[in-house]
């Protein structure tokens, strides 16, 4: 016999998702927990951490969960249109806070600084997205541009549309830098064969290729400090 299902009436006031967090803040909270707030409430038969169980369980992981979309929530078992905007709504707060620290214009200095101006919007793509960053003579970003959307695997980029693009907004220099689907930053063969071609490209019209960035889940990888460019 399957043991009951504890509606959030029936835990303990301070074992509650709500009053958890107002007691020892957010960190606290697991996941699940977390998603049960946005939730606000679950079903007639179960409680909104169990809920929030479910969807997690469901999407796989976090990751997996961000890149659902509203359709896809819905076909989960207890959630309607109203809680899968209210999830929707608030894994599009999380991205632009994260996005928010960048609004100001930001300097490379190193490998790092493409990372982390990149992270937030590659990291969770399921698709290779080409993006190109535009700098002038003191290294400020002037522009971000994504030039190419590829398929799982590849990213088809052609030096006249990055150039181009470069040419528009008076860059100096550019840094590219593309994701990794699978989470390995480990760039291919073919990553850096582009490179090399840009580079070249770079040489003809002026406009230095400083780097190429791979973005992984959580890791990069950088081919300059690799020694392949």
């Amino acid at each position: 016999m399957e043991s009951p299902i504890l509606m959030l009436r029936d835990l303990p006031h301070e074992e509650r998702p709500r009053e958890r967090m107002m007691t020892y803040g957010a960190d606290a909270l697991s996941n699940a927990e977390l998603l049960a707030i946005l939730l606000r409430t679950g079903t007639q038969n179960e409680s909104s951490v169990h809920l929030a169980q479910r969807i997690l369980q469901q999407a796989g992981n976090l990751r997996q969960l961000v890149d659902m979309s509203l359709s896809e929530l819905t076909q989960i078992k207890g959630i309607g249109d109203a809680k899968a905007i209210q999830l929707k709504a608030g894994i599009e707060l999380g991205r632009r806070l994260a996005l928010s620290r960048h609004l100001e214009t930001p300097v490379i200095s190193c490998p790092r600084d493409v990372a982390d101006l990149l992270f937030e919007q590659l990291r969770y793509l399921q698709k290779e997205h080409f993006v190109c960053l535009f700098l002038n003579t003191k290294n400020h970003v002037i522009a971000q541009e994504t030039l190419s959307m590829g398929s799982l695997n590849s990213a088809i980029v052609h030096p006249r549309e990055v150039f181009r693009a470069a040419i528009k907004c008076s860059s100096a220099s550019i840094i590219c830098a593309h994701n990794h689907p699978s989470g390995d930053p480990k760039p291919s063969p073919e990553d850096v064969q582009l490179t090399r071609r840009l580079m070249e490209a770079g040489n003809i019209v002026g406009i230095d290729v400083l780097d190429h960035i791979v973005i992984g889940d959580g890791t990069f990888v950088s081919l300059k400090e690799q020694g392949l460019i």
